[in-house]
């Protein structure tokens, strides 16, 4: 058994183009789009997947209140600048965390969804 905590995160869009352009050009990837269910998704790649973009009923971007998923960003500072470009917003950070945590940051995505952004520490 594994300790893995998070199974599978969704975060919520109004304009998935938009959200999937924020995203690829921010985390400078490719997200494969699908519909399940009739909701409009977005994959990230993963070997073992662990979230997508959602829209449809039942799914609002949560603006700024809300659980804050973290992802991971081993180039933080990089990552802030892109995210600025593509829209965002750094809305806290970075933040040095103590010992060999790794820094940590806030976005709000192209839908305002409020991001965090975990660098860890390069080993």
């Amino acid at each position: 058994m594994s300790n893995r905590l998070i199974n599978w995160l969704e975060i919520p869009v109004v304009d998935m183009n938009r959200a999937v352009h924020f995203y690829e050009q921010v985390f400078q990837t490719q997200l494969k789009r699908e519909t399940m269910s009739q909701i409009d998704m977005a994959v990230f790649p993963h070997p073992d997947p662990g979230g997508a973009l959602v829209a449809g009923e039942g799914y609002r971007p949560s603006n700024y209140y809300g659980p804050v998923p973290y992802l991971h960003a081993p180039a933080l500072d990089a990552l802030l600048a892109r995210a600025t470009q593509a829209g965002g917003k750094t809305v806290f950070g970075p933040l040095q965390l103590p010992g060999d945590i790794g820094r940590i940051a806030h976005i709000t995505d192209s839908e305002g969804n409020r991001i965090g952004l975990h660098e860890p520490i390069a080993g």
